[in-house]
């Protein structure tokens, strides 16, 4: 560990899930110091049904039972200035944004690393289902072990010297794994189901919680020809490719957002899943990060265009514009939408990623 005989010190983000639990746990078995910290990102409203203060009482009992302490930091301003504040722009642009991918950057793997140094920690680590290796003195971002779970997409943003004080101790294990060893281990959350959606929002209404803070106005969802077939509550709540939410009845197939502008408060909708206005096949995207270092001006990768979807063939193209990037895939790919990021792997390994612009 340490030619001076002490060990590493290492401080977990606990978020009072199975996965935070079985890294502390991990790390604790391999010889670290550990302790753990909960971050409290969000101010919640009186009304607001979040489910902070059960996963504090519950990272509370997984730090008593592993025998280590547990501090608490708020970093809830810094979340709105960093990252709400931002995600409100892109969304009244016309954006879908990915807060939990900037959070990422500006908060996990960027604030709470700070604070753990001044503490005089090591590391940090976290429950991402994700690796870390060092080759040829870079830092290399590799999927985690669990396809299914892998989070490598949320993890692109990081900048490469903070990956490299970074430790995702359940990279190398499937979540059956974890819990079954959370089981083991005695620990209560063991079966506790894990977060999903924006981290800010818990169980609440996306569309009624964002209306909070941005004005909506009703407007006209056309279909191609622009007749008008249904309204909806305000273009900046959809997403391309979304089906649900729609309100639009009738015979045939199920509607989906093909299109909008926020400008004229305007919904393209079309009937399919498969309907070719669906389907994109050059993207161009902006503020690129490389995990790696960075890519020839043209190279030929994989990428994903959204959390749960695959990974496809295409070509990257390095622009004279600062962090621009075109990418052509080898077959159109569905619901590419602005806002959202495109992340680029060879095999196993993230190579980083964007924000996409423009889709056609």
């Amino acid at each position: 560990m340490n030619p001076c005989g002490k060990s590493p010190t290492v401080i977990v983000g606990m978020s009072g899930g199975v996965d935070s639990s079985v890294s502390a746990a991990l790390l604790l078995e391999q010889g670290y110091q550990v302790s753990g910290v909960f971050m409290k990102n969000w101010e919640e409203d009186d009304d607001d049904e979040c489910d902070a203060a059960q996963d504090l009482a519950d990272t509370e009992a997984v730090c008593k039972t592993l025998g280590i302490s547990l501090r608490t930091v708020n970093f809830s301003y810094e979340y709105w200035e960093r990252v709400f504040v931002g995600f409100l722009e892109d969304l009244k642009r016309g954006d879908t944004p990915n807060p939990d991918v900037i959070c990422n950057a500006e908060i996990k793997f960027r604030e709470f690393p700070q604070w753990a140094a001044k503490l005089g920690a090591d590391f940090v680590a976290t429950g991402h289902y994700a690796r870390i290796l060092s080759r040829d003195g870079h830092t290399v971002l590799l999927r985690g072990a669990d396809k299914s779970k892998d989070q490598t997409y949320f993890l692109y943003g990081v900048k490469p010297d903070a990956l490299s004080k970074a430790i995702f101790p359940v990279g190398e294990m499937t979540k059956t794994e974890v819990r079954q060893m959370a089981k083991k281990l005695g620990l209560d959350n063991c079966d506790k189901k894990g977060s999903t959606g924006i981290c800010f929002i818990g169980r609440r209404n996306f569309s009624s919680f964002i209306q909070r803070f941005v004005d909506s106005t009703e407007g006209d969802t056309v279909d191609l020809n622009g007749r008008v077939i249904g309204r909806h509550k305000g273009a900046f709540l959809y997403t391309i490719g979304q089906r649900t939410g729609l309100g639009i009845g009738g015979a045939g197939q199920p509607w989906y957002v093909a299109d909008k502008n926020v400008r004229t408060n305007t919904i393209v909708a079309v009937q399919g899943r498969d309907h070719p206005s669906l389907f994109k096949r050059q993207v161009r995207a902006r503020q690129a990060n490389w995990i790696c270092p960075d890519p020839s001006p043209v190279r030929e990768v994989s990428a994903k265009v959204r959390y749960q979807g695959r990974s496809e063939p295409c070509v990257i193209t390095l622009k004279d514009e600062e962090g621009c990037v075109s990418v052509e895939f080898q077959s159109p790919v569905r619901a590419v939408t602005p806002g959202q990021s495109i992340v680029f792997y060879d095999g196993e390994i993230c190579l980083g990623g964007a924000i996409i612009d423009t889709a056609h």
